[in-house]
């Protein structure tokens, strides 16, 4: 079964939050950190995973996602330091192996020839 995420990125602790939805969350990360993608988290410098959550099917995921962009800024804030206090960047700990944080996982992956 797919898995759909909720997710919250900031440009540094109490900076500029952005959220967003994806079904990929290690995709989509690393999309947001190597400025693959034109757009907020580009042009605002926003890089670092702070918050998410996962879903069973993309409607609830988008349900939450709409919610949570319209709450005041002090509610987004509340919501990250319930889960990371210290504002850490999340993103490593989606991988089993610590050192395989800088790879994609679409890495390696080939097409047939």
């Amino acid at each position: 079964m797919k898995s759909f995420f909720v997710y919250i990125m900031a440009s540094k602790p109490y900076g500029v939050l952005y959220t967003g939805v994806t079904s990929d969350l290690i995709k989509r990360i690393w999309q947001h950190k190597e400025s693959v993608v034109d757009g907020f988290t580009k042009d605002y410098h926003v890089k670092k995973l702070v918050y998410f959550e996962q879903h069973e099917n993309a409607e609830s995921a988008i349900l939450r996602e709409k919610r949570i962009k319209k709450w005041y800024r002090a509610m987004k804030i509340d919501l990250i330091e319930k889960q990371n206090p210290l504002w850490e960047d999340l993103y490593p700990s989606l991988f089993p192996n610590p050192r395989l944080d800088k790879i994609p996982a679409f890495a390696g992956m080939t097409e047939k020839v």
